[in-house]
């Protein structure tokens, strides 16, 4: 009987060993954030991790210090080259870091662009993201519908990343923009847009500290402000800080991209009026599942019907729905934050 159970553990053992794809046994991989805090990052490592553990792949995570900050994920793609990864998963923090990766490329890596594209395309293979566009046209679409007839007179605050023209930035920037029926007249910079109801593009750093001083320099330049766009949730979190303090909080829509779980319970609380939710634990998942792929048979991933990046989705996350303009409430969001 004993012998019977070491016999029927080995079979389970065996199984399990089998349950791993041959292809993925010894392929080296590596993952570059732009920084290990924000938690769309870190769950985007959780996502690459997890997937890789799974298919037997060796991943290697790096990260740099902030947004915008691309020396260090320069100094990962070169260590990557030389411990022969297979691919690199990257959120490149500007496109200074596009030489490099072409490089990489040209070395028979497997380059994947995560949410954020370089501008030059020859520096990614493909980019598996949101539409970042579009997630900026959603919360757009959704303030103007909650201003209704006061939205032609609306004082809207910009939070962006940075003035470097990021594409991320840029895309969500004027994806609110032309939700909210204002013309962008250069899609590819910032504030090129002429109306009067801008006050002005901050610089948050995508973080909370940059979201609190952004919005205090917003008050300064016109106190009447009801309108904040966020690059994302922890500047959202900032921008409702200052607000706060300013004794503002209460006649001003917070707006933002991201749909973190911390970001859907500031959707409930009231916190943030509306925010376009991403998927980065999939853009993981699937980019590490591309790699694997192109190690075993050298075929390369393809962008979504009708674009150029293979599209991971997006839903608008509120409680005050808006016709017209489709959406989730904060209770669905919360059951799909961070897939």
């Amino acid at each position: 009987m004993k012998n019977l159970k070491l016999l029927a553990s080995a079979a389970v053992m065996a199984i399990a060993v089998a349950s791993v794809p041959a292809y993925a046994a010894g392929v080296s991989a590596c993952l570059i954030t732009k920084n290990n805090s924000n938690p769309f990052f870190v769950k985007m490592k959780e996502g690459a991790e997890a997937k890789a553990k799974s298919m037997g792949i060796d991943l290697k995570a790096y990260a740099g210090i902030k947004d915008g900050d691309a020396a260090p994920q320069i100094t990962a793609v070169e260590n990557c080259m030389a411990r022969g990864a297979k691919g690199i998963l990257i959120t490149p923090s500007n496109d200074s870091v596009g030489p490099d990766l072409i490089k990489a490329r040209k070395a028979g890596i497997l380059v994947i662009a995560l949410d954020t594209p370089l501008a030059d395309k020859n520096a990614q293979d493909m980019t598996f993201a949101t539409d970042n566009f579009e997630a900026g046209k959603l919360i757009g679409a959704w303030a103007k519908g909650q201003l209704g007839a006061k939205a032609h007179t609306a004082r809207i605050g910009m939070l962006d990343i940075n003035k470097d023209n990021i594409s991320v930035d840029v895309a969500r920037d004027t994806g609110f923009l032309t939700g909210f029926g204002i013309t962008v007249p250069n899609g590819k910079i910032l504030g090129s847009e002429k109306s009067k109801r801008v006050i002005g593009h901050e610089t948050s750093n995508a973080n909370e500290e940059g979201g609190v001083k952004s919005v205090e320099d917003l008050l300064a330049k016109d106190p009447t402000m009801n309108v904040v766009y966020t690059i994302n949730e922890p500047a959202a979190a900032g921008a409702y800080q200052a607000l706060k303090k300013a004794g503002k909080e209460k006649g001003v829509l917070i707006v933002s991209v991201d749909g973190g779980c911390p970001g859907v319970k500031n959707v409930a609380s009231g916190v943030i009026g509306a925010t376009s939710q991403q998927y980065p634990l999939l853009m993981a998942s699937k980019g590490i599942e591309a790699i694997a792929e192109f190690a075993k048979t050298g075929k390369k991933p393809e962008a979504s019907k009708g674009l150029t990046f293979f599209n991971t989705g997006v839903n608008l996350v509120t409680d005050k729905s808006v016709a017209g303009v489709p959406s989730i409430n904060s209770k669905d969001g919360l059951a799909k934050c961070w897939g």
